[in-house]
């Protein structure tokens, strides 16, 4: 079994450019794009990217997620909490129960890994 897995480029995968289960648009027009690039041996885990455009977006978490944001600006917030500002370069979790609002102030990119 191979235990070091490189993940391919995702310029030569289509992705996926629906908007995610649970994300809903409440302010603009902005869109996203998701490409899985890895599942785990055993379907708990996916890796990948996910860019999206500006806008806002509801959305609403079954699983954790770690994230490291590749570049771009925005702001979550969750539902009655504070915001959490966030840019290129910062590396950060959402945890399973988060429902809030994502904010997209500049086009961004992330690595993430979610546990199933």
């Amino acid at each position: 079994m191979q235990t070091v897995i490189k993940q391919s480029d995702p310029a030569k995968t289509t992705p996926i450019t629906t908007d995610l289960d649970g994300w809903k648009v409440v302010s603009g027009t902005p869109t996203m794009k998701t490409w899985v690039l890895h599942t785990s041996a055993d379907a708990s885990m996916i890796s990948g990217y996910w860019e999206a455009t500006p806008g806002t977006y509801h959305a609403t978490y079954t699983n954790y997620e770690f994230v490291h944001m590749m570049h771009g600006k925005v702001i979550i917030t969750p539902d009655g909490g504070t915001p959490v500002h966030l840019s290129g370069g910062d590396a950060f979790v959402v945890e399973a129960n988060f429902s809030g609002t994502w904010e997209i102030i500049e086009p961004i990119r992330k690595h993430f890994d979610i546990k199933l």
